[in-house]
């Protein structure tokens, strides 16, 4: 999922690419010093500029014979930016792509295929949210890179002021106890848009269900299963108890807004919202903590949608093997670490949840990471989203509709995008 899901991320913004030395570079990608160089897209936001700076630096040193330029990329229109370059004889040697972007770029034919490199990589603890979308048709393209997902992000003051202990609260009908009790007075127990369908996943996931399946080559929609259909009704539950509006999604209006302005108790978000919240509100600094979203029981947390990047090697490069140790070194454990603790990001790998326990709200979304899922892994599932009749199933329901009727118009609707280009 392309980066704009973590805009309040605690980053430090690049305000503009930068080159990992000034040596001239010919066309054949050797430098005037007679090294390999490489050139390396990494999208706005994804990291700073100084931990770019260290990571070049630290990598050139260790990697005498490879010189890195890094050029930083817009996400609006990254789609279209990267299919014309896999497409071309001028592709950069190594792309950061949002996870779920990975499998329209592979079924191209435009990426290196890394499945020989992943016992290498440390594959067996990476998070399945970021090596599953990185993975079509059995071959692994896309290494994970870094994850962020959502957490509860909560007012201290107003759980106090109810007598809720947070950390108490490790299972679903716990949270809904505690949100029943803080929804109280002019308090609202939490603000849930009611098409934040990302939220929804996770409840569905919870479930056993998916938002779509897939048998013999062909997609259905899955919203109508009852697996999905108890989803949908936790989340109705949980949307009741505030004053979300069940026409729009969390930014209409921004939700980090609307707890500034008001007596929120809770809403769900990544933990970078919190300092938006705080920008809009400075009297509330201090008041805001994190926990993971419950799961149905307390031995496992609530499943998440698994945003993050991945990177990947087009086959149009003629460096590979220089593309493949600079991949090697920027998602291996020590510069993996390093990257957490600067971005407040997820690291990639199950084990490396350690690194963010000094950071509250990081380390909440590690917690949860570990129950990360991604959309359906197919090409099919932007036209999906650019409809997204999943939002307006969701809408019907909170309205009074039919919840199994309105599932099985929006399982339809999924149907008919995910096989239309097959």
């Amino acid at each position: 999922m392309k980066l704009r899901l973590f805009a309040g991320v605690s980053v430090l913004v690049v305000t503009a690419g930068l080159s990992a030395c000034n040596s001239s570079s010919d066309a054949s990608g050797e430098s005037s010093g007679g090294r390999t160089v490489i050139d390396v897209w990494l999208m706005r936001d994804s990291v700073s500029a100084a931990f770019q700076k260290d990571f070049v630096k630290g990598f050139e040193a260790a990697h005498p014979d490879i010189e890195v330029k890094v050029q930083i990329q817009e996400w609006d229109g990254i789609g279209e930016k990267v299919t014309a370059a896999l497409a071309s004889n001028d592709a950069p040697d190594v792309i950061e792509t949002g996870n779920t972007q990975v499998a329209q770029f592979a079924q191209s034919g435009g990426l290196l295929d890394l499945s020989d490199k992943v016992d290498e990589l440390g594959g067996k603890d990476w998070l399945k949210g970021l090596a599953e979308p990185g993975a079509y048709e059995g071959k692994q393209y896309g290494i994970p890179y870094y994850a962020a997902n959502r957490v509860v992000i909560y007012r201290t003051d107003l759980f106090e002021e109810a007598g809720i202990d947070p950390a108490a609260i490790k299972t679903r009908d716990q949270w809904i106890a505690a949100t029943e009790k803080l929804n109280s007075g002019d308090t609202q127990g939490i603000y849930l848009p009611g098409q934040s369908w990302y939220i929804l996943a996770g409840f569905v996931w919870d479930e056993g269900g998916d938002l779509a399946t897939e048998s013999g080559g062909e997609w259905k929609g899955a919203l109508d299963t009852p697996e999905a259909i108890r989803g949908m009704d936790f989340y109705e539950r949980l949307q009741a108890l505030g004053k979300g509006p069940k026409d729009a999604d969390e930014a209409n209006p921004p939700q980090a807004d609307v707890m500034a302005k008001g007596r929120i108790a809770q809403t769900v978000a990544t933990p970078g919202r919190a300092n938006v919240v705080i920008e809009n509100n400075p009297e509330l600094k201090g008041k805001l903590a994190f926990f993971p979203i419950p799961g149905k029981t307390a031995d496992t947390p609530g499943a998440v949608f698994t945003g993050g990047s991945d990177l990947v090697i087009p086959t149009a490069s003629a460096k590979p093997d220089a593309a493949y140790t600079f991949i090697r070194e920027l998602t291996g454990d020590t510069w993996q670490k390093k990257l957490a603790l600067a971005m407040s990001y997820v690291p990639n790998k199950t084990t490396l949840a350690s690194a963010v326990a000094s950071d509250p709200g990081a380390a909440a979304m590690a917690v949860g990471a570990a129950e990360g899922h991604a959309t359906p892994n197919t090409p099919g599932w932007a036209a999906v989203e650019a409809k997204n009749p999943i939002k307006d199933y969701m809408t019907a329901v909170l309205t009074g509709g039919d919840p199994r009727k309105a599932a099985a118009t929006a399982s339809d609707a999924i149907t008919t995008a995910l096989n239309s280009g097959s």
